[in-house]
C-alpha cells in the first residue's frame, strides 16, 4: 500500500480502481439475483426460525440500541476522506467533491440496505467462522464461480480499504504543518506530487500496530472508530462554532445539521469508548493528550524559532568581523596540503594546529610542515593525558574568550575511502570534532573531503 502510494495519486488511482469496481459490480450482481429469487419465491431461510429465535440472548433496552447504532456506524467511518480531499478534485472542487460525496452515498446505502434485506430474509445469522456476505452468497450463487467472485472482491477492498488513510493523513498532515502543528517536512511534496513524509510515516506506524496487536482486527476495530468518531466530533462541533459566529447565508439550517451531527456521533463515540474500553479504547484517550501536546509543543517551538530569527527594523547589516581559519591536523599529507590550499583561499589569519602526543612525530611533522605548509603558521599544543580533541577543543575555547567579536572557521581534512566498508578501517577523529563543535556559537565547520580511488 505504501508503494504503491508512493507512485502518485493517479497511479495508485487506476491500481485500486479495479478491486473497487469489482467489489461494487458483485454486490450489485449478488443484491439483483437475490431481488430475482425473492420475487420468483426461491427465497428460502438458511437458518431455521427457531435457531434464529434461540440466538437472542438480551432484552432491547435503550442502551442495546445505542450501542448497536454506535456499531453501526463504523459503516460510514470513510467519508471524511472526500471532504479532507476537496483540494484534490478537478475544478470546480467542491461542487466535485459533493458529486462524489453523493454518490458514494448512494452506493453505499443501497448496498448496506440490501445486504441487510437479503440477511433478513435469508434468516442469516452471524457466525465466527463465515461472514454475513459468504452466507448470503452462498445461499443465492451455490459454491461456483460467482460465490468466489464476491469472496475475492470483498477480501481486496478490505484490503485496500486502508487507502482511505493513506489519502487522506497525508494530506491533513500537511494542513498541520502549514499551521506549525506537525513538522514543516510534511507539508512537501515528493517529486511524484505527493506528500511522501506523510505515506511513509503513515505506513511505518501501521506496520507498528500491526506487530504490536498480533495482526488482530478485534483488537484494532476500537482503536480505529473511537479516533474516527471523536474526529467527526470535534469537526462537526467546529461547524457549529463557525455558523454561531460567522453566520451567512441559510446559517440556521446549517448549524442544525452539523449539531446534529455532532450529537449523533458523540454519542457513537461515548458508547463506543464505554464498551470497548478494555478492548483497546483506552490505548487512544490516552494518546489523543498526549498528541495534542505534542502538536502544541511543535507550535511553540515554531513559534519561538520565527521570533528569534526574523529581522525587525531595529537590526541592521552586521560589520565585518575578523575571521581565524583553524586547520586541525595529525601530520603532513596530502589531504592536510588540500585543506591548506583551501583555506589559504578564503579571508582570515590561518592557523594549522596539531595536538602533541607523540615528540618524535611531533618533531617530525614540524619538519615536513615547514616544506609544505605554504607558510600558513602551526601551533603545536601540549596535551598532558594525549587527548588530541579535548585539547582542541579548548584552544577553540580559549579563542572564542580571547577574541569575542571573530569568527572561528575550523576545515577538517578528511579522507573518504572508495568503499563504504574501508570507514571501519579509519578512526573517526574528523566525525568526532565535526559533532563536538556543531552547537557552538561563532563556529563555523568546513570539510574538505580528500577522496581515495581504492
Amino acid at each position: 500500500m505504501l508503494l504503491v502510494n508512493l507512485r502518485g495519486v493517479r497511479e495508485s488511482g487506476k491500481v485500486f480502481a479495479v478491486p473497487t469496481y469489482m467489489f461494487i459490480g458483485a454486490l450489485l450482481l449478488l443484491l439483483g439475483a437475490g431481488a430475482y429469487q425473492f420475487m420468483v419465491g426461491r427465497m428460502s431461510p438458511v437458518t431455521p426460525q427457531s435457531v434464529i429465535t434461540q440466538a437472542g440472548v438480551e432484552s432491547v433496552s435503550l442502551f442495546l440500541l445505542l450501542r448497536a447504532f454506535s456499531s453501526g456506524c463504523t459503516a460510514l467511518t470513510g467519508v471524511e476522506v472526500i471532504s479532507n480531499g476537496v483540494t484534490a478534485f478537478r475544478p470546480p472542487e467542491s461542487k466535485n467533491a459533493a458529486l462524489t460525496m453523493a454518490g458514494m452515498a448512494l452506493i453505499l446505502g443501497t448496498l448496506f440496505l440490501g445486504i441487510s434485506t437479503m440477511a433478513y430474509s435469508l434468516g442469516v445469522i452471524p457466525k465466527e467462522d463465515e461472514t454475513v456476505v459468504s452466507q448470503i452468497a452462498r445461499a443465492t450463487f451455490g459454491e461456483g464461480f460467482l460465490y468466489y467472485l464476491v469472496q475475492g472482491s470483498t477480501m481486496l477492498i478490505l484490503i485496500l480499504a486502508a487507502n482511505s488513510a493513506f489519502a487522506g493523513f497525508p494530506r491533513l498532515a500537511s494542513l498541520l504543518a502549514r499551521d506549525g502543528f506537525m513538522p514543516h517536512q510534511m507539508a512537501m511534496m515528493g517529486d511524484r506530487l505527493v506528500f511522501s513524509n506523510g505515506i511513509i510515516i503513515l505506513g511505518a506506524s501501521s506496520g507498528f500496530l500491526i506487530v504490536l496487536f498480533e495482526s488482530d482486527t478485534h483488537a484494532l476495530i476500537p482503536l480505529y472508530a473511537v479516533g474516527v468518531f471523536l474526529s467527526f466530533t470535534l469537526s462537526q462541533a467546529g461547524m457549529v462554532k463557525r455558523w454561531l459566529i460567522k453566520r451567512g447565508p441559510h446559517w440556521r439550517k446549517k448549524l442544525v445539521v452539523n449539531g446534529i451531527g455532532a450529537v449523533t456521533t458523540a454519542i457513537a463515540t461515548t458508547i463506543i469508548a464505554s464498551t470497548k474500553f478494555m478492548h483497546g479504547a483506552w490505548i487512544v484517550i490516552v494518546l489523543i493528550p498526549l498528541l495534542i501536546m505534542m502538536f502544541r509543543g511543535i507550535r511553540s517551538h515554531y513559534k519561538a524559532v520565527t521570533e528569534q530569527v526574523s529581522l525587525s527594523r531595529g537590526h541592521r547589516p552586521p560589520i565585518p568581523r575578523r575571521n581565524i581559519v583553524l586547520i586541525p591536523i595529525g601530520g603532513v599529507n596530502r589531504a592536510v596540503i588540500r585543506a591548506v590550499d583551501y583555506a589559504r583561499s578564503r579571508p582570515g589569519e590561518i592557523r594549522a594546529v596539531l595536538v602533541d602526543t607523540d615528540s618524535e612525530e611531533t618533531a617530525k611533522a614540524e619538519m615536513q610542515w615547514a616544506q609544505w605548509g605554504c607558510g600558513v603558521n602551526l601551533i603545536v599544543l601540549p596535551s598532558p593525558y594525549r587527548s588530541i580533541l579535548g585539547s582542541l577543543l579548548d584552544y577553540i575555547e580559549e579563542i572564542l574568550e580571547k577574541e569575542p567579536e571573530s569568527w572561528i572557521t575550523v576545515v577538517i581534512p578528511e579522507i573518504l575511502p572508495a568503499r563504504w566498508w574501508q570507514n571501519i578501517l579509519h578512526n573517526q577523529r574528523a566525525l568526532m570534532l565535526k559533532a563536538a563543535l556543531l552547537f557552538k556559537d561563532r563556529v563555523v565547520l568546513t570539510d574538505v573531503p580528500f577522496h581515495l580511488t581504492r
